[in-house]
């Protein structure tokens, strides 16, 4: 079973990669430092899933 995301999550995850490619790296707790400085996150919930995303949307594109 998946995780199931929400679509503010997923946009502005992949916004994030579109935007900065360079800045984002297959580790998490790099990830969550740049979603921290990068975006106004209120929540660190939030910037922990979207960091989470941002990281497994990598992977992919590294893998494929």
């Amino acid at each position: 079973m998946g995780n199931i995301r929400g679509t503010y999550i997923k946009r502005v995850a992949i916004e994030l990669l579109k935007d900065y490619p360079n800045e984002f790296t297959a580790d998490f707790e790099h990830n969550k430092k740049k979603v921290s400085e990068l975006t106004d996150v209120a929540y660190s919930r939030m910037r922990n899933r979207i960091a989470g995303y941002v990281t497994t949307y990598r992977k992919l594109l590294l893998a494929g």
